[in-house]
């Protein structure tokens, strides 16, 4: 079997959307200062790292983290290449239609663009899917979108209409993906959500696994 680890961490080196709040730890409790035990605290929006979004980060009311669907972060998933398409909503059906070439829609879909935060550096735009594309897609059965970039949407989009699609089709948002190292194909995915209560978006461990010959 070979296992991929597809996450982003959450640290202080992993740079936050521009104005959000980026991840520090500190200790509230210390050893070195006298503590019997260590004990750190956290500063962080959730977004930073690789994380699932919920209903609730579009949408007034939405469902928030602790209600996602766990069975959409567990299974079959495939990983397709969009590092050459320029950036912007350009990822239309024409073109995952080629990408898939010829395959069944997958019920989870990973995309890998080249612009991910675990490169150090916030990328200034990257390719996203269409409307129309998102659309399609949750017709045609997907539970799961994921990316390695920082957004399903563009960097400045303001009406978020890929991840209002996606939701309003039932599908779940994976965000911050790191998948520089894995060739396209299909895979198992674990990605479970943590469990934080009314949040608008949750961290995520994220593995891709394939069996071997």
């Amino acid at each position: 079997m070979t296992r991929f680890d597809i996450s982003v961490a959450y640290g202080d080196q992993t740079p936050p959307w521009p104005g959000d709040t980026p991840y520090t730890c500190g200790w509230a409790w210390d050893m070195a200062a006298g503590a019997s035990v260590n004990v750190g605290r956290v500063s962080t929006s959730w977004h930073v790292g690789t994380h699932a979004d919920a209903p609730l980060h579009v949408m007034a009311g939405g469902l928030s983290s602790d209600a996602l669907p766990l069975d959409a972060f567990c299974g079959a998933a495939t990983v397709i290449d969009a590092r050459d398409a320029s950036d912007g909503p350009v990822l239309s059906i024409e073109w995952l239609s080629m990408a898939l070439e010829g395959m069944p829609l997958p019920t989870r879909l990973l995309v890998r663009t080249g612009r991910s935060v675990a490169h150090g550096h916030f990328p200034a735009a990257w390719p996203t899917l269409t409307a129309d594309a998102a659309d399609w897609l949750v017709r045609g059965g997907l539970q799961l979108f994921g990316v390695d970039a920082p957004s399903v949407d563009t960097r400045t989009a303001t009406e978020l209409v890929v991840h209002r699609a996606l939701f309003g089709g039932g599908a779940c948002v994976l965000e911050n993906l790191f998948l520089g190292d894995v060739p396209d194909g299909r895979y198992a995915l674990t990605a479970y959500p943590v469990l934080v209560a009314g949040a608008d978006a949750a961290p995520v461990r994220a593995v891709l696994e394939t069996a071997g010959e």
